[in-house]
């Protein structure tokens, strides 16, 4: 088979193995009266409601299941009801639900509608009350109401696209967002007052930063308003805002959010159920088992995509020296700075693309496919792309420009055109990015040699 059929088959494997239904029925189950979540559990008679609140890519799956594990459980004094802002619409509708179709990558009148409705209910909330917050990647853009009236959707929205285009690590984005927004940054935790808050978290961001999924609403925040002047002040070239954003970020009075040891947020739990880790070592048994030496290296993460292509591409012919067959795995999202007017495409196959660049200028044979767990690259209908040395050869025989391409933010188009656009449509899943590079060995190879 050749190598990038194996990558393709790796990236599907590896998306088949973190599926949600499977993991949410080993975390989420009743057991003699008591909800187990993970490593946390609640004894389900003690409350008088439980309210479910999903917002993200995963949002559907995750209700459902939850759902499920809750069917037939619940006494006749006891009720349920809650919201779910997803990115699909419901398989199995269940009236006690309000369902939301999330806007996504910006906010928008939806966000607002979606933002009043949980804070609606939240508000009705008690200390008989059990809130089980369903998070995953994306509920940023979903979910949204700015924290001032002065400041309108628009310009949450205009705030999203800067900071999406600002090339800014997530952390530094979500920082602004989170002081901007009256959901974000422990905000929910302290709308649902005295309620037992628990919040299951399918992340989209590096394993150790838990309050930066959709922007932490539920999960205290160490960012501050200090911080959020300084990024203003630093990045200013970067962020393009509106005279009315920087205004609004460089105010004295710009309003705190909850931190570590907030009474309000005393409390509330959370448990990770899926990270990016969780994919890559579903990619490495699947290579694994189809003969690959398998290296996983996430040191990238969050690096320039140019950076990030110069130093996979080394790790991987370093690594070919030791072995007949390399898989290198690395999780993580990279930053694509755009410019003012670009095509269509997104970063996994912006990266794709400036490999396939690099390996022509290196004369270098590698097979490397680069996509997103939740099915979705950029404004591109691709979760990615597949490329390996005959790519520059076949596109220049079609007259596309590897270059051209690059300079227009344009890879969506030049990949469709060769076939090699990975089109999955959304998966209710969001683990960040998988990039997978393939080599075989070098003549040099020694098969006593090891890495």
């Amino acid at each position: 088979m050749e190598l990038k059929a194996e990558a393709r088959h790796i990236f599907d494997d590896a998306r088949k193995r973190v599926g949600l239904d499977r993991v949410m029925r080993q975390y989420v189950r009743v057991e003699r009266g008591m909800l187990q979540l993970g490593e946390l559990s609640y004894e389900i008679a003690a409350f008088r409601r439980i309210v479910l609140v999903a917002i993200g890519k995963a949002a559907v799956p995750m209700t459902e299941e939850v759902l499920l594990a809750l069917a037939n459980v619940l006494s006749p004094t006891q009720s349920l009801e809650g919201v779910a802002v997803g990115a699909t619409a419901p398989g199995r509708p269940d009236r006690r639900v309000r369902y939301f179709m999330g806007s996504h990558p910006l906010p928008d009148e939806r966000s607002v509608a979606a933002a009043d409705t949980i804070l609606e209910l939240l508000s009705t909330c008690d200390e008989q009350c059990l809130v089980l917050l369903l998070l995953s990647g994306g509920a940023s853009s979903m979910v949204e109401k700015p924290l001032l009236p002065s400041m309108s959707i628009e310009d949450a929205a205009t705030l999203h696209r800067a900071l999406v285009h600002s090339g800014l690590p997530i952390a530094q984005m979500n920082a602004l967002r989170k002081h901007f927004s009256a959901v974000k940054g422990g905000r929910l935790a302290v709308a649902a007052g005295r309620a037992s808050l628990c919040t299951m978290i399918v992340s989209d961001v590096p394993p150790a930063a838990m309050d930066v999924v959709g922007s932490g609403p539920s999960l205290p925040d160490p960012s501050t308003s200090q911080e959020c002047r300084d990024l203003v002040r630093d990045h200013a070239a970067a962020l393009r805002l509106t005279d009315k954003l920087r205004l609004y970020f460089e105010d004295p009075a710009l309003a705190e959010t909850p931190k570590k040891g907030d009474a309000a947020l005393a409390n509330a739990q959370f448990e990770l159920l899926l990270s990016s880790d969780d994919l890559c070592k579903a990619a490495q048994e699947s290579a694994e088992a189809r003969g690959f030496a398998v290296t996983v290296d996430n040191r990238c993460d969050e690096w320039n995509y140019r950076d990030a292509a110069q130093y996979l591409l080394d790790r991987a012919e370093a690594l070919r020296q030791h072995h007949a067959q390399v898989c290198l795995l690395s999780a993580g999202e990279i930053s694509v700075p755009l410019g003012t007017t670009h095509g269509q495409g997104g970063r996994n196959q912006h990266f794709v693309l400036e490999c396939v660049r690099l390996a022509r200028e290196r004369g270098a044979d590698v097979t490397v496919l680069s996509a997103g767990s939740d099915g979705v690259d950029g404004n591109s209908p691709a979760a990615g792309a597949v490329a390996d040395s005959r790519t520059a050869e076949r596109a220049a025989a079609l007259g596309l420009s590897v270059e051209g391409a690059l300079a227009d933010f344009d890879s969506y188009n030049f990949f469709s055109a060769l076939g090699d656009a990975l089109v999955t449509g959304p998966t209710g899943n969001n683990l960040r990015d998988l990039r997978i590079l393939l080599v075989t060995h070098s003549p040099n190879h020694d098969p006593a040699t090891r890495a």
